[in-house]
This record gives C-alpha cells, structure tokens and sequence, in this order.
C-alpha cells in the first residue's frame, strides 16, 4: 500500500462513526459522579480546585469504560489515584522547565511501556501524562498542590462508589462475553447445515475465557448462569464439526444427511436461546421443537457411522448441558470451572519482567512505541513553550493521547483528534459567545459535554473527541479563561501535536508487514503442537489426562489471534511486504486454520481410556511434531517446507489404524501441503 493509500484509509478509519449499543444510564451515572465532584470542589475550593478535581473524575470514569474485566471501582480507583501522584509530582517539577521535561520524559517513557501491559493500563498511563500537563497550571503552592491532588484522587474515589451504589447492568460484560460465543456457536452450526467445512473464528471463546476469570471476591458473588455454559461451550464447537464432516461422518447427501441438517439447526436454536438468557438475565426459553428433535429415538440408526453417532449422542447430551447452566438457577460452578485473575499487585512483578524482556529487544513494538512517545512529547512541549500562543501543553497532549504501538491507530486517532477538536471547540465558542455562560453555567455545559463523550465513547473517537473539547473549553471557562485565550492554540497545538506524532512513526516505525513470517512460523509450531498431542490421544489412551491437549489448543489459539491482528495490521501500512504478499499470507491463514480443524475433528473422536491403542498413531503424532518446527525455521527463513516425514508416517501406519486418524492425518497432511503451495506461490 502506498503513503497516500495508507493516509486516506486510516483518515477514513478516524472519522468513521459506528453504530453500536448505547449506555445512557451508565454514562449518566458517570456524568453524575463527575457533577457532585465539581459542584463539591466549587463551593469549597473555587473554581480552580473545580477544574483539577473534574479532570481527577472525568478520566477515572472513562478508565472504566476501557474493555477490561477487572471490576469498574478498581478501575476508577487506580486510574484517580495514579493521576493524582502524577499531578503532584509534576506541579513540584513544574517551575523549573528543565526539571519538568525530565520528568516528562521519564513519565511518557513508563507510559510507553505500560502497553506491554494492556490497552487499559496503556490508556491510563497516557492518560495521566497528559492530563498532567494541563492539572499542573493550576495550584499556585505545594500545598494547594497537595490539595489538588487529594481531590483528584477523590474524584476517582467518588466514582467508584458510584459504581458500587448505583449498578447498572451488573456482570453485564461477562454476560455479553458468553452470550457472544454461544450465539457464534450458533450461527457456526447453521452455517454447517450448507458447508459441512464451514470455518469458525474462535475470537468469542477466547474472548469469554478471558472473561471468565475472576477475583475471589467476584467468584462469590458471580450469576449462577456464568458458571458453567462456557465449558460446555467449548466442547460443543469440536462435536458440531464432526457431526458435520462428511470425512469422518455421514455422507454429502442422503437420509442421514437431513438428520444432520435437523439436527444442526436444532443446536442452532437451542443455543441461540441460552445466548438470550444469558445477555439479558431472564428465564430460558427454548423452541419447543429444538430438543425434540434432537432426543429423537431413531438418531443412531439413521445415521449409521459410528462417529456420527457418537457425535449426535455426544451434541444431545452438552446441550442438555447448556440448558441447565443456562438457567438462573443453574447448577454451581465445578473446581475445574473456576478460573481466578490475579490481583493488581500481583501483577506489578510479571508486568516488570515483561518489560525488561521488551527493554533488551531492540525490535520491540511496545520499545520503539515508548521512544517515539518520548520524543515526541518532549519535542511538542519545547515547541508550544517557545511558540508564542501559551498553553503550550496543547501539543504533547494531543501526541501522546494519539499515539499508539501501531500505525493505523496512530495516524487514525491523529486525524479523528484534530477533526474533533476542531468541531467541539467550534461548537463550544460559538456557545460561550452568544451565552456568556458564568462560572456555574460553564460547569453544567461542561457535565453535559462530559456526558456526550461517555455516552458516544463506543461510536468513533472523532466522535467523542467533539464533546471532550468543549468540555475542557467550558470546563477552562468555569475556571477563568477567555474563550480568545484557549480557542486559536488549542487548535494550531493540536495539528502540531497531530503532526508530529505522525511523523515520528514515520522516522521511527516498527512495521508489522516484515514479522508476518515469524507470526506464521509460531503459528504453525503451536498447531503442531496442537495435532500431536491430540494424535497421543490415540496412541495411549489408557495414560490418565493431563491437560496438555487443552493447553496446546489454547496456544494454537492464542498464535492464530496474533497472527490474524498482525495480518490486520500490516494490511494498511504503506511498506512493501517482504516475502509474504496479501494473497499468500491469506491463503497461508487458511491452510493453518484448516489443519486446526482436522486436528479439533480428531480430538472429537477421542477414544475412551479402555480402547486399545491405536497402530501408527504415535510415529504420525512425533512426525507432526517435528515437521512442524522444522517447518517454522524454513518459513521464518523463506524457504518452502517439505512434509515428507509426515507424508511417510502416514502411509506407514498400516491397515490396522483407526479410521478416524487415518482420515484427521490425511487432512492434517493435506492442509500442510496447501501451506507449502502458499509459500510457494510467495517465493
């Protein structure tokens, strides 16, 4: 893609507005905390108290907006308190411009890094520098900047108790995390009905895992109706691809296959229901026919294939499972199903680690990302200090909330910032012009605007980038300032802020199109993995279970998510591809995703620990193995890998095999070939 094709995308991709769910009453709640906050501040503190304490709860209320599963009141809590700490140790820096930009720069550097972390934490930390360099104008003493700083972190205080007061829609993301990946199921068993190889994103079961982590806190006071439907979730996806699959199953046509096809649509309607339960909180309502049709006596006969049987009997039975960990009083989670999310404090000494790691990588995305940030927010604030507008805190601000560690969303949100500052400011000066507003005035427009941004914060960040500047123009005036003093610089500030941040990605990118080898090459050593353990399945079933097959499919998982975000990536950067075109990194993502299809098929089709072992299956499951590392070194290094030891172990198997593995390696083998033609084709 050329510099221009990528610059008019990502403009596109800024300005775009999105239709999605609005929260009028989680973003009132918000709006609310932040009006007792102001209106608290004004009557004991003035309005410069007013201002800092506003900041303190506007951006503790927009952290827990951010797509985290960690309760909102901590959320607010970390993100007033840690704004709170930035603030006084900025204002104690502040009147010695080389003692400021000292901290400035090792503040912006931490909040670089703190990416490595997770958008939220990496939104924070932004977040405070920026909102650092506005809060420390303010105070006029240590004091009166220790006070400052106190209301800030009250500002986050407030809104977290808010939270907790006055609950709206309670468990409502974890809800919506599940009832996503069972409607997916659901659309993923209709879609089978016509394309009994149909693909399936596995986003949403991911997505709900992660979702279903809690504190223990949170494990005692968790819905019934979330304990146990992921897991049965997660076993579903496998035994509907093989009662699909005519390799394995029944024929393309024929009586069996409209049994089939009833009883896919049935798993459909069965899931579809439990989704709805479970997003909105109500009583299941399943289609009276759904499962009818699938306890229909006459099932194994009609279907006639052993598998096929087996997966039917196997589909009844988890469905069963669904509706009664559906239901609000469902069954309780099992010890197994409980999945607990460390605590913050926990965390600070894995997040140290991470970042060492990425300190000694000098290809580090989350590195080169905290450089760039540095650079350019200590540059923007030696250039608005020396232009002659004031407030020269305009332009890091608008830098370092731009930039992120890629480029898309960099250029992006620079274009959406100027576009909204421009309207927001223009719409807010035109107010303040025809009405004048006071002190008390300024600060109802600026609670109004405030709610404007949390109301239309999932609709485009031009789009809530209009209200949050006329908030901080109204939340400026209540505080004193003309309308003439905050309009012309915060404009010119904000392109300058805007175009340095472009430039440096430009000076200093780290393009994600040259590593999209190495994210195949990881790729296809995890789904190795992934296929070998499941092939030790059939070689010693009598071997108790030790988890290794559900962990290598929660690896193979995680590489295929990396590589589908690299792909994502690097599909609007303005650089060459380097041995790996669009077309052949698409058709290398489809022969990965269906050699994990065929090894989920065969771990439908486990055999129970009284089977005997199956001939062939260990040399298949340690030819898979190693082909598959061998084959990453060739594809990270350009060359074509060749499945010959696969190829072998598979015709050595002998008459004896298992139909199943002997049908999942041919299909393992076949995906591997089209890999090799992909690259092929690259070269």
């Amino acid at each position: 893609m050329t510099w221009l094709r990528a610059l008019g995308a990502t403009a596109r991709s800024g300005l775009a507005v999105r239709r999605g769910r609005l929260e009028p009453l989680v973003a009132l709640r918000a709006a609310a905390g932040l009006a007792l906050v102001v209106a608290a501040s004004l009557a004991l503190g003035g309005p410069g108290m007013a201002a800092s304490s506003a900041f303190g709860a506007f951006q503790a209320a927009m952290a827990t907006f951010q797509r985290s599963w960690r309760p909102r009141p901590t959320l607010a809590l970390v993100s007033g308190t840690s704004l709170a700490v930035s603030t006084f140790a900025g204002y104690l820096c502040a009147a010695h411009l080389v003692g400021f930009l000292a901290l400035l720069v090792v503040w912006t550097f931490l909040s670089g890094l703190a990416w490595r972390a997770g958008p939220t934490a990496g939104l924070i930390a932004s977040s405070n520098v920026a909102i650092m360099l506005v809060t420390v104008t303010l105070p006029t003493s240590v004091a009166d900047a220790a006070v400052h700083a106190l209301v800030i972190a009250a500002g986050g205080v407030v809104q977290a108790g808010l939270i907790v007061l006055l609950p709206v829609r309670r468990w409502g993301p974890q809800r919506d995390a599940l009832a996503d990946a069972l409607a997916a199921e659901a659309d993923y068993a209709r879609r089978l009905r016509q394309d009994p190889c149909a693909p399936f994103d596995p986003v949403p079961l991911m997505t709900a895992r992660s979702a279903a982590a809690v504190t223990p806190r949170q494990a005692r006071r968790r819905p019934a109706e979330l304990h146990g439907a992921r897991g049965v979730a997660e076993r579903i996806r496998p035994v509907l691809a093989s009662l699909a699959d005519p390799a394995v199953g029944v024929p393309p046509e024929g009586p069996a296959r409209a049994r089939v096809r009833e009883l896919l649509d049935a798993a459909g309607a069965v899931l579809d229901a439990a989704a709805r339960s479970i997003r909105a909180g109500t009583p299941l309502d399943v289609p009276p026919g759904a499962l009818a049709a699938l306890r229909t006596p006459d099932t194994g006969a009609l279907l006639g294939a052993a598998p096929a049987r087996r997966a039917a009997a196997r589909l009844a039975a988890l469905l069963e499972d669904v509706v009664e960990a559906a239901a609000p009083r469902g069954r309780g989670a099992g010890p197994d199903e409980l999945r607990t999310r460390p605590s913050l404090v926990s965390l600070v000494p894995v997040v140290a680690r991470d970042v060492r790691e990425e300190l000694r990588r000098h290809d580090s995305p989350y590195l080169r990302h905290a450089v760039r940030l540095t650079a350019v927010a200590a540059t923007g604030y030696l250039l608005g200090t020396a232009l002659p507008f004031g407030h020269g805190y305009w332009a890091p601000l608008a830098a370092v909330m731009s930039m992120r560690p890629d480029f898309s969303q960099t250029y992006a949100r620079s274009v959406a910032r100027f576009a909204g500052t421009l309207v927001g400011v223009a719409l807010a000066t035109a107010v303040v012009r025809a009405a004048g507003p006071g002190t008390y005035t300024s600060a109802a427009l600026a609670v109004a605007s405030a709610f404007g941004a949390y109301l239309l914060m999932r609709s485009g960040y031009a789009a809530a980038q209009v209200c949050i500047s006329a908030y901080v123009v109204f939340l400026l005036g209540m505080a004193g300032e003309q309308w003439t003093q905050t309009v012309p610089e915060r404009v010119v500030l904000t392109l300058l802020g805007g175009v340095l941040a472009m430039l440096a990605y430009a000076l200093y990118p780290a393009w994600e199109t040259p590593r999209l080898r190495a994210r195949l090459a990881e790729w296809l050593v995890a789904a190795g993995r992934y296929g070998s353990e499941v092939l030790e399945g059939y070689a010693r079933p009598d071997l108790p279970p030790r988890g290794a097959v559900r962990e290598a499919l929660l690896g193979a998982r995680a590489a295929r998510l990396s590589w589908q975000e690299a792909v994502d990536r690097a599909a609007h950067e303005p650089v060459r591809h380097r041995g790996l075109s669009d077309t052949a990194a698409d058709a290398a993502g489809a022969a990965l995703a269906r050699f994990a299809r065929a090894a989920m098929l065969l771990e439908a089709h486990l055999p129970d620990p009284a089977a005997a072992s199956s001939p062939g299956a260990a040399a298949l499951a340690e030819a898979v193995r190693r082909a598959a590392e061998r084959g990453a070194g060739e594809v990270h290094e350009g060359r074509v890998p060749d499945w010959g030891d696969v190829r072998a172990a598979l015709d050595g198997a002998g008459p004896d095999v298992d139909p199943v593995v002997r049908a999942g390696g041919r299909q393992l083998l076949e995906a591997l070939e089209e890999l090799a033609e992909a690259l092929e084709t690259a070269s």
